[in-house]
């Protein structure tokens, strides 16, 4: 098993991706928390985990906030005894126009999408040092990589992230510490329908959610959307040792959208 012997955190694990994730990396060995601001939803999964014979816990937390955004990693620490891995995949559309934009929706954007991470990360960071080993990795964006219409907003603060995690990766290597973000394309969960189909979408207005989504689908090289499973999949590959020698990069896993 790719993880045997792993304990840590996936954040936003309750649906889409991070469920997927929470319990691949379960049924691979490793012991997970499983955090999301819906509680019962985390619980739910951590249920699903121990029916199949794994080890997780749950706490439900809004990541907003500094606390609570740090102390996830010493809850983990207690539980488990210490963390290995780290996957920040927090993250939300955020607004899509830049005119007249509330700045109170620009502070959560990037709370939730930086600077949550930047907390959550620096506490894990603190115990990783000691055992000096570690892996972890940031849910960036293609549309971090690339310009894209959708939300400026949402952009920066994934472009934010490739850079955190560069600059992380440089400066821990020397500890056994690696980091590195992934970058997904669309993704079949209910968060691309919320980022399709916001009310501030002028050139999108009045057209039917799936509608959008297929209209997504066909900018990429495959003609679809991911399956959560999917992005699971690479992220087990970065935070295992299969990827040992790998640190530092912002890795599309976006069906060709780029090319």
């Amino acid at each position: 098993m790719r993880m045997a012997g792993r304990r840590g955190i996936i954040t936003a694990a309750a649906s889409g991706t991070g469920r997927a994730a929470a319990l691949m990396f379960a049924r691979e060995g490793a012991a997970v928390c499983v955090v999301d601001r819906d509680g019962d939803k985390a619980e739910a999964v951590v249920g699903d985990i121990r029916n199949a014979g794994g080890n997780a816990f749950a706490v439900g937390a809004d990541l907003s906030d500094d606390a609570a955004a740090r102390d996830i990693v010493a809850t983990t620490v207690r539980e488990f005894g210490g963390i290995d891995f780290l996957w920040n995949h927090l993250g939300i559309p955020g607004p899509a126009a830049v005119e007249d934009l509330d700045m109170a929706q620009w502070d959560s954007a990037i709370d939730l999408n930086l600077r949550s991470q930047f907390i959550t990360t620096g506490a894990a960071l603190t115990e990783m040092k000691k055992a000096h080993r570690g892996s972890i990795l940031f849910t960036s964006s293609v549309s971090g990589l690339v310009s894209s219409p959708w939300s400026p907003v949402y952009g920066a603060a994934k472009a934010g992230i490739i850079g955190l995690a560069q600059s992380l990766a440089r400066r821990y290597g020397s500890f056994g510490i690696r980091v590195n973000a992934i970058c997904p394309g669309p993704i079949d969960t209910p968060m691309l329908r919320v980022f399709v189909d916001r009310p501030d979408q002028p050139h999108t207005k009045g057209m039917d959610v799936e509608d959008l989504v297929g209209k997504v689908a066909t900018v990429t090289a495959l003609g679809r959307v991911a399956q959560p499973e999917e992005i699971a999949r690479a992220a087990l590959f970065l935070l295992s040792d299969d990827a040992s020698y790998v640190t530092g990069i912002a890795m599309p896993v976006d069906g060709g959208m780029r090319a």
